[in-house]
C-alpha cells in the first residue's frame, strides 16, 4: 500500500515537472533570437529572417481586419523589426521625417527597457519610408516626445519599406543601441527583459488599429506593455 502510494507521488511529481518545463511563453512575452548584423531589406524572405517567427497582432478597432504580423531580432550593435501589412489601398501623403506619421498609415515599436523609470522609446515608420524616432518621458499618463540629438553616425537608424500596390507593404529597420542613449538596461544581454508594445494604424475606412497588447485609452499606456526576453 505504501509503495504504490509512493509510486503515485513520483508520477504525479514527474508530469508536474514535465508540464511545467514545456510550458509555452504567456500571450505577454515574446522570446526574441541574436542574430549577426545583416542589411536592413523589407524582404521576408531574407534568410536572417528565418529564425524568427511570425507573431500577429490583432485587430483592436476599424471596418479592415487586415493580416498584421511582425518580427524582431538583436545583434550586438541594435534591435531588428520586420512588419508585414496586408493593405487594399496606402494612405500616405506625408514626406518628411519627424512628421506626425501616426495621422496615416504606420507600424510603431514601443522600448521601455527599464521599468524603474517612466521613459521609453518610440519609433514609427510610414509605407512611404519616413520616420519619427522619439524618447517619451511618461508620467502618470503625460507625456511628450523629444526628438533625437546628433541624430547621425552609429546613432541612425536604418529602415526600407516596399508596397506591393492593392496588395500589401512590408517594412524593416535597425534601431541602434547608441540611438537609446541615456535609457538604463541597454544594450540587452540574453535574459535581460525588456517592456514593449508593437502596433499599426491604417485608414482605409475611418481608423483602425492593430496592437500585440490591448492598452486602454492610448498606444502609451505603458502599465499595459508585454514583455520581450532576449535569448
Amino acid at each position: 500500500m505504501q509503495r504504490n502510494f509512493t509510486i503515485s507521488i513520483l508520477l504525479f511529481l514527474a508530469g508536474f515537472v514535465l508540464i511545467t518545463c514545456n510550458k509555452s511563453p504567456s500571450k505577454n512575452e515574446i522570446k526574441i533570437k541574436t542574430t549577426k548584423d545583416f542589411e536592413v531589406k523589407a524582404d521576408t524572405s531574407l534568410s536572417d529572417w528565418k529564425k524568427a517567427p511570425w507573431v500577429i497582432l490583432p485587430n483592436r478597432s476599424g471596418a479592415k481586419d487586415y493580416l498584421t504580423q511582425f518580427k524582431m531580432l538583436y545583434s550586438e550593435r541594435g534591435l531588428y523589426v520586420l512588419f508585414f501589412c496586408d493593405d487594399d489601398s496606402i494612405t500616405a501623403t506625408l514626406t518628411d521625417d519627424f512628421a506626425n506619421l501616426y495621422n496615416e498609415d504606420v507600424v510603431e515599436v514601443f522600448f521601455w527597457p527599464d521599468e524603474s523609470t517612466p521613459l521609453y522609446f518610440e519609433y514609427e515608420l510610414s509605407p512611404l519610408n519616413y520616420e519619427l524616432p522619439i524618447l517619451v518621458p511618461n508620467f502618470n499618463g503625460k507625456f511628450l516626445g523629444w526628438l533625437p540629438w546628433h541624430y547621425e553616425g552609429a546613432r541612425k537608424t536604418k529602415h526600407d519599406v516596399v508596397i506591393e500596390k492593392g496588395r500589401s507593404w512590408t517594412a524593416s529597420f535597425f534601431i541602434p543601441y547608441a540611438l537609446l542613449t541615456p535609457l538604463k538596461n541597454v544594450p540587452p544581454q540574453k535574459g535581460t527583459v525588456w517592456r514593449c508594445n508593437f502596433y499599426r494604424i491604417d485608414y482605409d475606412k475611418g481608423n483602425s488599429e492593430w496592437s500585440w497588447q490591448l492598452t486602454r485609452t492610448t498606444f502609451h499606456d505603458i502599465q499595459r506593455f508585454g514583455h520581450v526576453i532576449f535569448n
